[in-house]
């Protein structure tokens, strides 16, 4: 990727890593020999032409070619190609997807769309993702894109679980890791009674991991639902 930020008309450029330099434009501390492929300043990378020591110190007021990417990548343009922008706008199209996929529910069935149903629904719709914007950002956009396509309402689930003795310990880890615990009880027989509260979309994800831990050996109910 090409990092470019003109400064008193003219141009200067670095060659970056496409995502080390956007994680470093947000905020991200990271050492910018991880981000620049080379250390030089040029004029122009395609032709190679590196900047002067006294041009850098002309228009940057000093010759410390960290000093002066890290202006170009906080201040200027990172430039994307083709192949690069395409796989930041698939990898962010599966980001977006994983949250609506996770966080809604097929409102006619009570039950989580799968991921390749979002995604197949975005691309019908010809759905444009922002390859630099934070997927959760876009997530509203895009249910509104896709909503005529596939019914989708975002929903908590709360669960109670009853799980036996030996396997109460390890069930409570998953299930703080996968939901809210609201509620916990420990029987007088070592068995666990708890309350826990997870988006709709992960309910499958939620009972398959307790049932696959527990051997089966586990109730479950559904105490209420709530739209969000």
């Amino acid at each position: 990727m090409i990092g470019r930020l003109t400064v008193s008309g003219q141009r200067f450029e670095i060659l970056v890593d496409p995502y080390k330099a956007l994680d470093f434009k947000k905020g991200s501390k990271l050492n910018l020999d991880e981000i620049l492929a080379y250390p030089a300043i040029y004029h122009d990378v395609r032709t190679t032409k590196v900047v002067s020591s006294q041009d850098l110190q002309k228009f940057f007021g000093t010759t410390d070619i960290y000093k002066v990417a890290e202006r170009i990548i906080r201040e200027g343009d990172l430039q994307l190609t083709t192949d690069q922008r395409r796989q930041m706008v698939e990898q962010k199209k599966n980001q977006i997807a994983s949250i609506i996929s996770k966080k809604g529910i097929n409102p006619q069935t009570n039950t989580p769309h799968p991921l390749q149903r979002i995604l197949n629904a975005m691309d019908q719709a010809g759905v444009n993702v922002d390859p630099f914007q934070e997927a959760e950002f876009q997530v509203d956009r895009v249910i509104k894109e896709i909503k005529t396509i596939v019914p989708i309402k975002f929903q908590k689930i709360e669960f109670q679980f009853k799980i036996a003795p030996q396997f109460a310990g390890r069930a409570f880890q998953v299930l703080k890791g996968i939901g809210v615990v609201k509620q916990e009880h420990w029987l007088n027989d070592g068995s666990l009674q708890v309350a826990v509260e997870v988006l709709a979309g992960l309910q499958d994800e939620l009972v398959q991991k307790i049932s696959n831990l527990t051997h089966g050996q586990f109730e479950s109910k559904i105490l209420k639902r709530e739209d969000v």
